[in-house]
């Protein structure tokens, strides 16, 4: 792999997911940086530091995922929800580069004890999942698979996912600077043998191609991966320069995007029957509608009948 010459494209610089291949050794991947985008989903709410953070990775994660989507207006949905853990709700989705996500917890429980982000078991207690759906939206083609939320991180979570639900062996690295402010990830595939699309009937863990790049994978540091002044180019070069050839693949610059909005509260809420628009409505008569995303509150007037 030639050493990436220094450039001002979108790939190198923050808030944007790069795809990679290695063809002779039936791999792919994609690394993702943020930094502002982050920063706009998390300032929504007040969140302590391990919440924080393992939201900031769970955003990460869904935009390596979602970033693989081939169709505009695809959609990608990640959630991890338990019974008795502190972290009772988690959810990211990702649609055309577009990021958003929050968190609901316990404050008390948080504050009982310390937690880490790296302590999924706490966090999500004993019985946690970690629920993927992939919305095509093309002839409404959807899938979901779910997994226990196994393993000291999200990133560890969703590697079983991939192993159990999908039978592709993966490595996941998420990471977030000391500051709090960037995250960082990255996502290495073993292909079945051949092109891409055949089927898996040669995809194994122990396939020594796979272990090449696996070992190499598993090299990089938190450090890197969050350091928003190292190129992702760059990165990619320190992990596999040796290789005969890596191919850069499109890259997709990323963004907030929550879809609320006053006109598509009011058109939701006008397609309910005229009676249930009167019991939704306050006391004064409006219709509140909270989104849980971007911690915005919309009134609306209930409608007239026949409107929808």
């Amino acid at each position: 792999m030639a050493r990436p010459a220094p450039d001002t494209d979108h790939r190198s610089m923050i808030d944007a997911a790069i795809g990679f291949a290695i063809p002779d050794r039936n791999a792919r991947g994609r690394l993702v940086r943020l930094g502002p985008v982050l920063s706009e989903i998390l300032a929504a709410h007040d969140y302590p530091a391990p919440i924080a953070r393992t939201l900031s990775e769970a955003i990460v994660l869904t935009a390596l995922l979602g970033a693989t989507l081939k169709h505009a207006g695809a959609q990608l949905t990640l959630q991890a929800q338990t019974r008795g853990g502190i972290i009772s709700l988690l959810v990211a989705d990702y649609r055309a580069g577009e990021l958003r996500g929050y968190a609901r917890f316990d404050s008390e429980r948080l504050a009982a004890g310390p937690a880490s982000h790296r302590d999924l078991s706490l966090l999500f207690g004993s019985e946690g999942h970690l629920a993927i759906t992939f919305d095509q939206l093309l002839g409404g083609e959807r899938y979901q698979g779910i997994v226990p939320l196994e393993g000291d991180s999200l990133g560890m979570a969703a590697e079983h996912f991939f192993a159990q639900s999908e039978q592709i062996p993966s490595v996941v690295r998420l990471a977030v600077s000391d500051t709090g402010r960037v995250a960082g990830g990255m996502l290495v595939q073993h292909l079945a043998e051949g092109e891409e699309g055949r089927e898996r009937l040669h995809t194994r863990l122990d396939h020594p191609q796979w272990q090449h790049v696996s070992v190499l994978a598993r090299t990089v540091k938190a450090g890197e991966l969050a350091d928003p002044a190292l190129p992702l180019e760059q990165l990619l070069w320190r992990l596999f320069h040796e290789e005969k050839e890596v191919r850069l693949l499109a890259g997709v610059p990323l963004s907030r995007g929550c879809r609320c909005s006053l006109a598509h509260v009011e058109d939701v809420i006008a397609r309910f029957p005229e009676a249930e628009r009167a019991e939704m409505a306050d006391p004064d008569g409006m219709i509140r509608v909270d989104c849980e995303f971007c911690s915005k509150s919309f009134a609306v007037a209930p409608v007239g009948p026949g409107a929808r």
